[in-house]
């Protein structure tokens, strides 16, 4: 763990709660919203690929996709 994880975390966090990619740049002190995006990017990539290796025991691999029905449910709340 170093500091420069605390703050791509953060910087998720924040991305993820709302908070415009403008603000968390100024926040990181970086000097342009490209780099900050780029951390961004680069962050919900290593995601992906690690959620993409990722699969329970005894279920397919892939994303979930659920029944029709739990759409309906989860839509009508």
């Amino acid at each position: 763990m170093t500091p420069h994880v605390l703050r791509q975390t953060t910087a998720m966090d924040l991305l993820q709660a709302g908070v415009e990619q403008a603000l968390i740049a100024l926040w990181l002190g970086h000097e342009s919203i490209e780099t900050t995006q780029q951390y961004l990017d680069a962050n919900l990539a290593l995601k992906e690929q690690v959620l993409a290796r990722t699969t329970p025991p005894g279920a397919k691999a892939g994303r979930y996709r659920p029944v029709d029905k739990l759409l309906a449910f989860l839509t009508s709340l």
